[in-house]
């Protein structure tokens, strides 16, 4: 039965020094070489603990690639979309897929970020099984994300903020890692959590601000 690779061992800290050239590791891509060192990790859930002040070598490894996610989320208002954005790694660190939500624009209910960034790999490649690769998210999946990323078999999901309404990674249900299911990926929860959460709710504010100064008040759609 298939397995996820393992979760990387903590590294020592090392001494600060130049971002080395990007490549592949043992436990999964390199982050892009021109990205910024990263900031500190936010809280586990945004807003309900302080600010770790010390590096997390599990979260920290993965925030230059969630960084390009919410530059790729950026895309969806332009349509009205709300702002989720998706990358699709392959094992040596290139990025074989990307997505953003695209409901409103495509007129598809399946058109989530993850969706459209597993499809594009999956093209690329000629290839359904995603074997050795890594969805980075800035929204935790929904339950169709989660049987879509299930059922690629990719590695490993790394996601940043929290969705304890629909998110089904480990917050309202855990679809991703059910043992009753014969492929079980990898999950990294809550990187740059607060920057992705400011990114989703400064959208959802926009979007209420309009609606209030309407003529229509009572045409607010439901988001989900």
């Amino acid at each position: 039965m298939p397995q996820p690779h393992p979760a990387p061992a903590p590294p020592p800290e090392p001494a600060p020094q130049p971002h080395p050239a990007p490549g592949p590791t043992a436990d999964g891509p390199a982050a892009p070489a021109s990205a910024p060192a990263p900031a500190p990790a936010g809280a586990e859930r945004p807003g309900a603990a302080p600010v770790r002040l010390r590096p997390d070598p599990v979260r920290d490894r993965w925030a230059a690639w969630m960084r390009e996610a919410v530059a790729e989320a950026a895309h969806a208002p332009a349509t009205g979309d709300v702002p989720v954005g998706a990358l699709l790694l392959g094992p040596d660190g290139e990025v074989l897929g990307r997505g953003h939500n695209a409901r409103e624009a495509d007129g598809d209910p399946t058109a989530h970020a993850e969706v459209l960034a597993i499809r594009e790999a999956a093209a690329r490649l000629g290839e359904w099984r995603l074997t050795g690769c890594t969805l980075v998210v800035t929204l935790e999946p929904c339950t169709m994300c989660a049987g879509a990323i299930v059922l690629s078999r990719v590695d490993r999901v790394v996601y940043g903020a929290y969705d304890e309404k629909a998110g089904a990674a480990g917050s309202l249900w855990d679809v991703i890692r059910d043992r009753r299911l014969n492929h079980r990926p990898e999950v990294i929860p809550g990187v740059l959590a607060e920057e992705c959460a400011a990114q989703l709710t400064a959208w959802f504010d926009d979007r209420r601000t309009e609606l209030r100064g309407s003529s229509h008040p009572s045409e607010e759609p439901f988001w989900d």
